[in-house]
């Protein structure tokens, strides 16, 4: 074999080597794009699931600060309603009392009230020896009831009672009388102050229905 066949069989060679090489390259190429573009998709993928991740964290914070806010305001306002009803029911109660007040002014209707509630009291003591307490100022009409209670008592058990009359209570209360049976220490307290308390203790929660309605927040609606 001459020099040019040599040369010529190199030349075939290299440009074999060459073009191995670059096919080798272009696989090289081919796959590392591959797995570039793979990895850029899992990054992408891991990094769109961390900021889902972090959104839908802060969304969850987000909706439960809003419905503790929501809470706290409904309470408030709940609680400011509350307090108003009861101011109101006060102010109401308060009025009664005031009423009260001027019953026992109006000398006519309030024997009259003493008679009936001192007789009603007699009976339930059904006592021999019975001790009337009023407030100081009104002990010449609470005795004036008192004779007259008296006789309505015996007319309807039969039985005589001797009744003694203190003006013991304050001079501050409405008004009204309590009475104590000798002996026994057995109280009926028919004071004005004490009717009242008891016909709120009544009456409350249907006051509290005919002014505000149902409170569906209660189970029981008493």
């Amino acid at each position: 074999m001459n020099d040019e066949e040599v040369a010529s069989e190199m030349n075939k060679m290299i440009a074999f080597i060459k073009q191995e090489a670059m096919e080798k390259a272009r696989e090289v190429k081919v796959k590392a794009d591959e797995e570039f573009a793979i990895e850029k998709a899992k990054i992408v993928r891991q990094e769109s699931q961390a900021i889902d991740a972090a959104f839908d964290k802060k969304r969850k914070a987000a909706e439960t600060a809003l419905k503790i806010a929501q809470s706290t305001q409904t309470n408030r306002s709940r609680l400011r309603l509350l307090q108003a009803r009861e101011q109101y029911l006060g102010e109401l109660f308060n009025a009664a009392r005031e009423e009260l007040l001027t019953l026992s002014k109006d000398e006519g209707r309030y024997v009259q009230l003493l008679e009936d509630t001192i007789t009603q009291s007699l009976l339930q003591l059904m006592e021999a020896d019975v001790t009337v307490h009023s407030r100081p100022q009104d002990t010449g009409v609470v005795q004036r009831a008192v004779e007259s209670a008296s006789g309505r008592y015996k007319d309807v058990s039969g039985r005589k009672v001797n009744v003694q009359v203190e003006g013991s209570l304050s001079k501050d209360c409405a008004g009204g009388v309590r009475l104590i049976a000798a002996g026994t220490k057995i109280m009926v307290d028919n004071t004005l102050d004490e009717r009242l308390k008891l016909l709120e203790e009544k009456m409350l929660p249907e006051i509290r229905h005919e002014l505000f309605g149902i409170n569906e927040n209660r189970k029981f609606y008493t």
